[in-house]
């Protein structure tokens, strides 16, 4: 076996796995939430960064909120869904490297002092996170609907108001209802990808 994870992992995660577009409307937990952080916590960002941050969106008046800063095509999806998190990128991730990288004491001041660097950096490993958490949502048997059809602007005003986020994604998160994925869509062919030099 060329991969570590057996037939049925990697089928739970990838080869199986679709974008949901609908959903039941059973409950996703705090606690299956809690989990999926606490397994998807531990991939790589650069100097352990970890500048991704989750807003689950619960309340009445918050998916309400939420749902009028989206695309025409993702609303009725996303009121509909039994939970939502929009995900962003802390632009003040800086101030706990000097926890998060030890091993690095004078990284904060000496690479990220100047905020265009920060959100650069964070934004790149936040999207890195995103890809982790996605994967960990469907490690809990969850399926999961990423979306970027929103008004970045507008969701920023309505959540994160005091300006040190910025949203990147809105998933949905639930068990997968009737006719919740769309036909696989091809993919690119090893040869198109990989070179070898």
């Amino acid at each position: 076996m060329t991969l570590a994870l057996d037939n049925a992992a990697q089928d739970l995660l990838f080869r199986e796995a679709h974008t949901a577009h609908a959903f039941t409307d059973e409950p996703v937990s705090d606690e299956q939430i809690r989990a999926i952080h606490d397994l998807v916590k531990y991939g790589p960002t650069a100097f352990n960064q970890s500048p991704l941050r989750i807003t689950l969106v619960r309340s009445p008046e918050a998916r309400e909120r939420l749902v009028r800063q989206l695309s025409e095509g993702n609303r009725a999806k996303t009121a509909a869904a039994p939970l939502t998190a929009v995900l962003s990128v802390d632009l003040d991730f800086h101030e706990r490297l000097p926890e998060l990288a030890p091993h690095a004491p004078n990284l904060k001041d000496a690479f990220f002092s100047e905020l265009s660097v920060r959100e650069a950096a964070g934004s790149f490993n936040a999207a890195i996170q995103i890809g982790y958490f996605i994967v960990g949502v469907r490690a809990a048997g969850l399926a999961a609907g990423p979306m970027t059809g929103f008004d970045a602007e507008g969701i920023n005003k309505e959540f994160f108001g005091d300006g040190r986020q910025k949203v990147l994604a809105v998933v949905n998160i639930g068990k997968p209802g009737p006719d919740a994925y769309r036909p696989r869509a091809p993919r690119l062919a090893y040869e198109d990808v990989v070179t070898t030099v």
